[in-house]
């Protein structure tokens, strides 16, 4: 096997699987070694890069996990709930890193994640981007700051094909600022207004959605008190900037000890 470490990318005819398969092709520190899509699609046998309407890669796409995933190093993972439930067995029983960018998933689909985690490297993250990593210690610590004089408002945009909602990374910062009041936030997570809903209720942790066009992703956190408002944006203008940070948590998971880990220990964000 090559010294290159292997990475395999599924879903791979989606947005971030085109948007993956690129970065690892153009990246000296990684290679292509397989790309999966779903039973019966129609890139199934196709070289990938042919698929994409390029240069063949030498990589044909497969719908058989295992024999993908067998001798990677590495899974790159933004699909669905039920796939990434499926493929973090496959992945912990080939000891490939696992990277999941999935989002929308239960609490049953992360109980058996952190299973899978038990005997595998999982990184899993609402968001890789390093600017939203950032944003959520920014979001923590500025939460811990200010008490709830200060309401907690966090609005996403997205595009129109996105499928859930409140997107995975706006219930990253909802924890972030929740943990920062020290609270949880199933208890203080308000999700939709519709209709004569009353008072907003204090200390509540507001999320709303917006969906429409070719929005790559913002994000605002907004810390609102009489006579003022604190307002902490980021805003994705090209998806291989969640590429290039999946890369990144691929390779750095390489080695490591069996656990689930996030964007803030791949950044060394974590704070002791």
């Amino acid at each position: 096997m090559s010294e290159i470490p292997g990475i395999v990318v599924t879903g791979a005819s989606g947005r971030m699987g085109r948007m993956l398969i690129r970065t690892i092709t153009e990246s000296p520190r990684a290679r292509l070694s397989g790309a999966v899509e779903r039973p019966g699609h129609d890139w199934i046998g196709r070289d990938a890069g042919e698929a994409m309407g390029g240069a063949a890669l030498g990589v044909t796409v497969t719908d058989d996990p295992l024999e993908a995933f067998a001798p990677a190093h590495a899974v790159i993972d933004f699909t669905a709930p039920a796939a990434t439930v499926e493929f973090a067995g496959i992945a912990a029983q080939a000891r490939a890193v696992h990277v999941i960018g999935t989002t929308g998933m239960t609490a049953q689909d992360l109980e058996a994640i952190a299973a899978a985690a038990r005997h595998a490297i999982v990184v899993r993250a609402g968001n890789m981007s390093l600017g939203v990593n950032l944003l959520t210690q920014l979001t923590r610590k500025v939460a811990a700051a200010l008490d709830e004089d200060y309401d907690i408002e966090i609005v996403e945009s997205h595009h129109n094909q996105k499928v859930d909602a409140p997107s995975g990374t706006a219930l990253m910062l909802g924890e972030a600022a929740a943990e920062g009041r020290g609270v949880s936030l199933d208890h203080v997570a308000d999700r939709g207004r519709d209709g004569i809903t009353g008072r907003r209720e204090r200390g509540h942790i507001g999320l709303s959605a917006i969906r429409g066009g070719d929005i790559v992703g913002e994000h605002d956190v907004m810390f609102l008190a009489a006579g003022e408002r604190i307002v902490l944006r980021h805003i994705a203008t090209d998806r291989a900037v969640f590429a290039r940070g999946a890369l990144k948590a691929a390779l750095w998971g390489i080695g490591r000890k069996p656990g689930e880990y996030d964007m803030m220990d791949v950044l060394g964000l974590r704070e002791n």
